[in-house]
Formats: C-alpha cells, sequence, structure tokens
C-alpha cells in the first residue's frame, strides 16, 4: 500500500511540474515588442493550428491530473482515519503462541521436533522452546542440531534433591516438577508470552495440533470456567472413540495434560505455591481446579511413544500404546464452537446423556445392545464405577474422585459401535474426595 501511495503522489507532482513547465515555455515564447510584435499580431494558418494543438495537449493533461488526484484522495481515505465513520481500527495482530517441549535425556526427542516442524503453519506465531533438563549430552546435540529452527533452553540446577527416605523411589518426579517450575517461568516471565501450549519429549502431535489450539484461545481467554485445553483423551483408544467424529470436542473436568495449554494468569496463580512433586496430580485436586473445566477432543492431537520413563510404563502397554491419533485436518478456526460454552454445554450435555436410556452392564459388554444408540450405564459407587470401567476397558483410577475424561461425573466412549456414558445418577451435584 506504501509503494502504491509513493507512485501515486510521484506521478501527481510531476504531472504538475510538467505543466508548470509548459505555461513558462509559452510565456518565454511571446515576442517582446517592435517588429516581431506585429508579426505576432498577423499570425499565420500554421501558428493558429499550432497554438490550438497545444491547448488541446494542455486539456486532455488537466483530465489527466483530475484522474490522478482523484485517485491520490481515493487511496487516501485507506491511509488516513475518517472524521465521519471515526479512526480506522489498526489491523488485530495474529496471537503468538509458542510450543514448550519439556526435554531431559531421551534423544528421541528428535521424532517430537520433526513432527512439530512438520506441522508448524507459521515460525513467527509458533516458536518452538526445548527446555532441557538433565545435562544428558546425547539430547543437548540432537536438539541443537535444529539451528534457529526452535530456541534451546538448558535448565542451570542440576543438583540432586533431598527428600524423605519413603519418596527415594519417586526422585524423579521432584525434578521434573522443578524443570516444570523453571520452565514455565522462563515462558511467562523472561519471554513475557501470554501463553503457551506444553509438550513433553515423547509426544507426536497431529497435523491440526497447531489449528486445534489456535482455536481454543479465544475460548480460554473469554471463559473463566475454563482453565485449560488439551490435545489428550485419555479413553481415546482404538475402538473407543468415533472416528466420524474428529471435529467433536468435550469439556472435562480432568486436568489431562499431555499437550496442553495455560495462561499466564493461570500461571500467575498457580505459581506461588508450585510443588515439589507430582505436579500433574496437584493440578487435579480441587484447590487448584477451582470448580473449572478443560476442553479435550474426542480423538486425541497427540501420541505418547516414550514407554520408558519415570512412571516406568505406567499404563503405556495396556493403554497409551493405543491412543488413536487424528490424521484428518479439522479446520477449528473456521469451525462454530460456541457449543462448548458452560451454560449451554451442561444444558446439552446432560439432556443427552439423561435422556439416553439405562442398559446393564451385562449387555454393554456382551454386545447386546440393540439401536444406535447412545446408551446411559449408571453407576453408584466408587466400586460399581471401577469394576465397569476396568472390564469396559476404559481407564478406571479417579483423581480426588475424578474420573479421567469424566464431566460431572460422566464418561463417554464408544463400545462396539455405540456411544455409551458411563454416569451417575440424576442429580450429581459433586465430586466426592474419598474416591481416589
Amino acid at each position: 500500500m506504501i509503494c502504491k501511495r509513493s507512485s501515486v503522489i510521484f506521478c501527481g507532482a510531476f504531472l504538475f511540474i510538467t505543466w508548470n513547465a509548459i505555461l513558462v515555455l509559452l510565456l518565454w515564447g511571446r515576442p517582446p515588442s517592435g517588429q516581431e510584435q506585429k508579426e505576432a499580431e498577423r499570425p499565420s494558418i500554421d501558428i493558429v493550428d499550432g497554438v490550438l494543438r497545444i491547448v488541446d495537449s494542455i486539456e486532455a493533461e488537466l483530465e489527466v491530473q483530475k484522474k490522478t488526484l482523484l485517485q491520490i484522495q481515493n487511496h487516501q481515505s485507506l491511509w488516513e482515519p475518517s472524521d465521519r465513520n471515526g479512526p480506522k481500527a489498526a489491523p488485530t495482530r495474529p496471537p503468538v503462541i509458542p510450543i514448550l517441549v519439556i526435554a531431559c535425556n531421551r534423544v528421541t526427542v528428535k521424532r517430537c521436533l520433526d513432527k512439530l516442524l512438520q506441522h508448524r503453519p507459521s515460525e513467527e506465531l509458533h516458536p518452538i522452546i526445548v527446555s532441557q533438563d538433565c545435562g544428558h549430552a546425547e539430547t543437548a546435540e540432537v536438539i541443537r542440531s535444529y539451528g534457529n529452527n526452535i530456541t534451546h533452553l538448558k535448565q542451570p540446577d542440576l543438583s540432586d534433591i533431598q527428600v524423605r527416605p519413603e519418596h527415594k523411589k519417586f526422585k524423579g518426579y521432584y525434578k521434573i516438577s522443578r524443570h516444570y517450575h523453571w520452565a514455565l517461568n522462563q515462558v511467562f516471565k523472561t519471554l513475557s508470552h501470554s501463553s503457551v501450549v506444553v509438550v513433553e519429549d515423547d509426544l507426536e502431535v497431529a497435523p491440526d495440533f497447531f489449528e486445534y489450539f489456535r482455536a481454543l484461545l479465544p475460548f480460554l481467554k473469554s471463559d473463566p470456567s475454563l482453565w485449560c485445553a488439551s490435545a489428550w483423551n485419555d479413553n481415546g483408544r482404538d475402538g473407543y472413540v468415533d472416528p466420524g467424529k474428529a471435529d467433536l470436542l468435550y469439556r472435562t473436568d480432568f486436568f489431562p495434560g499431555l499437550g496442553w495449554m495455560l495462561l499466564r494468569e493461570v500461571w500467575e496463580e498457580l505459581e506461588p505455591k508450585w510443588p515439589d512433586a507430582f505436579w500433574d496430580d496437584w493440578m487435579r485436586q480441587p484447590e487448584q481446579r477451582r470448580n473449572r473445566a478443560c476442553i479435550r477432543p474426542e480423538i486425541s492431537r497427540t501420541l505418547t511413544f516414550g514407554r520408558q520413563g519415570v512412571s516406568l510404563g505406567q499404563f503405556f502397554d495396556k493403554y497409551l500404546r493405543y491412543i488413536k491419533l487424528n490424521t484428518e485436518f479439522v479446520p477449528f478456526t473456521k469451525l462454530d464452537l460456541s457449543y462448548l460454552k458452560e451454560e449451554m454445554y451442561r444444558e446439552n450435555f446432560e439432556k443427552e446423556v439423561y435422556n439416553a436410556p439405562v442398559v446393564r452392564y451385562e449387555d454393554v459388554k456382551q454386545g447386546q445392545l440393540k439401536g444406535p444408540g447412545p446408551f446411559r450405564l449408571q453407576y453408584s459407587s466408587k466400586d460399581s464405577f471401577k469394576m465397569m470401567a476396568k472390564n469396559l476397558g476404559i481407564m478406571d483410577d479417579l483423581k480426588s474422585g475424578v474420573p479421567r475424561a469424566g464431566y460431572r461425573g460422566v464418561v463417554s466412549f464408544i463400545s462396539r459401535g455405540r456411544r455409551i456414558y458411563l454416569a451417575p445418577p440424576p442429580g450429581w451435584t459433586q465430586y466426592d474426595l474419598s474416591w481416589s
């Protein structure tokens, strides 16, 4: 736009100078007096024709100048504020959402970074920050090999952590919590970002991973009943999700992790009381959650490939290795996601769950349900929930009374091609903290 403006103004100035030069030449060309003046008073036909040609040329030039000035005026209305309509708003700058990769001693971080770089739509809008703990030289070399495509941070405190004797085997969890605390401070306080998506070095991301989080950022900013968005479905194993619902999103009371977004405001709330260990279970406590929900997808946008770690492969062989990673690109930023707003979502979700016919556990287990569904499978105690969840193949553990992927006590999954809601009785009000 600036180039066009300069060109138009230059042309206008050039024509103005040219016109004035013609006038000067005409004036200079007039005879002064005497014989020449008498001859000028008896113009020949050739001279008259010449004058007429000059006049025509001047009129044509004036018309061109008029059009040029109108063009300048029209362009100027775009460049400058209009008094009638008020000043024109500056174009909105797209938000920058950095990706924080938590790394330690896995050289397989390369698989994580390769996928992030493959699917990243913009280096400027999604800078990748790799924060490395442990001081592992081989892993550091892999990270350095990406050059300017990423930012490589090194956690400076590699000292041992003193823990009570019964927690000696959990020392790795203490180091992870210390690393998270330092890395998130770097993102929000040192680098001054306003949001971040956290992934670990053993995660592979889906093609629409970035699109997913860009669409959900406005919801986190505008809805105080939300405090995170996650790319993960704890019960997202192949066969337990609807492959035709890649665009379906849920609210959940369970903090999923494994590729999650938080805002600087939430970090400012959590940072002063950040725990020494087991940070993810700490996030699931009611004191931190404060009745807020996260957004999670029907089909996961992350896949974990790291069996070995501080958890020693807990859940990996039975559940995590079978998680279905989405392969279909969903244009979330162009979809209407207003159904996720709290009041509307709760009303519609509870209506669908509690209008669904109640079925017996045996019929679900044996695949004897008739009709397309959805169906409601009701539990009434911690033991009945854990028994049915375990035998139907979904995760049966609870954290502070909240089931994985649960919303208001309800867990949604697919069983033999039909939607099942494993739900408490109608009238549910709160989680029982003893169910843990």
